[in-house]
């Protein structure tokens, strides 16, 4: 796996060869999560549909339930609906995968030409992600707090990708600041993440997107927990150079991620999308286009006369007017061709060019 490293700009980076960052078509994680629902076989046709839908990684989670959870924590309402488990170290451990699968999944993601990606829930997961390989570190929105593991992921030299999920701004601050001291500020990508599964459109609060960038000066995008394809290009609009997107092979199976995520068609629709808003939001240059030269020819008004001039005729508002005309001056230099002499007759209509003046 090719190692991630920082562009020589601060307004990129670049995961697994890729450059990522403003002016940069949008990097899109499909975030398989555990929709593989603890099955190996399962994880690797995820890839695929990852692959296939062009996305340029796809993302797992590592994580060791009795490790991540006391035995008696609660599963959220959304995931007991969906999963009919009251102990959340219960559910977690069906959802598990083995080292030794995500190694085999990462070679997979190899040979299809994603990145492979996992968020880590610990300092131990951290430590089995980084042996197994990944191009850059997720860390998930309820552990922007865990500042243990802030402090080991600015250790392993990786682009950092934090959530901001349930999070203050006090909150994103003190990680943001924590980052940058322990030396991971120039790798860092901040995703607005609203933390509601799935998310209401009316409450996805995009333009924080571009609050996040001001405030803080990175690389910043969205973690999508809508169920919308459209949501992605949305965000390109606020400034999202990073997309993570749930996904499954069926909606309709049971577990706690399933229902909000999109199926592999949806997801390819979403990456068109994704593409075509960021084809659609050009360079921002206040400039003439090429495209736009023919129309810019014959549409501006020029100069014209608005009735025959004779030679030596000292030129008048009254023998000037503005039309399309296709060539001559432009419409803004009739007031400086007032006064200005004809050294040749000049037919009506006829746009003015300045060797006919004096």
């Amino acid at each position: 796996m090719t190692h991630s490293v920082m562009d020589n700009t601060a307004e990129r980076i670049c995961i697994d060869g890729r450059r990522v960052g403003l002016g940069e078509f949008p990097y899109v994680i499909a975030e398989a999560g555990v929709n593989h629902n603890g099955d190996e076989s399962t994880a690797l046709r995820l890839v695929d549909a990852a692959s296939d839908a062009g996305v340029d990684a796809v993302k797992f989670q590592m994580f060791t339930a009795e490790t991540l959870t006391t035995a008696a924590v609660a599963t959220a309402p959304y995931q007991a609906s969906r999963t009919h488990q009251q102990s959340q170290r219960q559910m977690l451990a069906s959802l598990e995968l083995s080292g030794g699968a995500f190694r085999r999944i990462a070679r997979h993601c190899g040979d299809r030409g994603i990145a492979f990606l996992a968020t880590p829930f610990t300092v131990d997961d951290l430590e089995k992600l980084l042996d197994v390989g990944t191009a850059a570190v997720k860390i998930a929105s309820t552990d922007i707090v865990d500042v243990r593991l802030l402090d080991q992921v600015c250790r392993a030299n990786r682009p950092v990708i934090l959530s901001t999920g349930a999070a203050d701004e006090v909150e994103i601050a003190a990680a943001v600041s924590r980052l940058r001291a322990g030396g991971a500020g120039d790798r860092l990508v901040l995703l607005h993440c609203v933390s509601a599964y799935p998310t209401p459109l009316g409450c996805a609060n995009l333009a924080a997107i571009r609050t996040l960038r001001d405030r803080f000066s990175t690389i910043v995008g969205l973690s999508d927990h809508t169920t919308s394809t459209l949501t992605g290009a949305l965000a390109v609009s606020a400034g999202a150079c990073v997309l993570e997107k749930h996904f499954t092979l069926d909606a309709g199976a049971c577990g706690p991620d399933h229902s909000l995520s999109l199926e592999p068609g949806a997801l390819r629709e979403y990456v068109a999308l994704v593409r075509s808003a960021h084809e659609a939001m050009g360079d921002g240059r206040l400039a003439v286009q090429s495209i736009e030269r023919d129309v810019r020819r014959v549409a501006r008004k020029s100069v014209v006369a608005a009735r025959d001039i004779a030679v030596d005729e000292t030129l008048a508002l009254a023998s000037l007017t503005t039309k399309r005309a296709g060539s001559g001056m432009t419409a803004d230099r009739i007031d400086g061709l007032i006064g200005k002499r004809a050294v040749v007759a000049i037919d009506a209509d006829t746009p003015i060019k300045l060797e006919m003046l004096e």
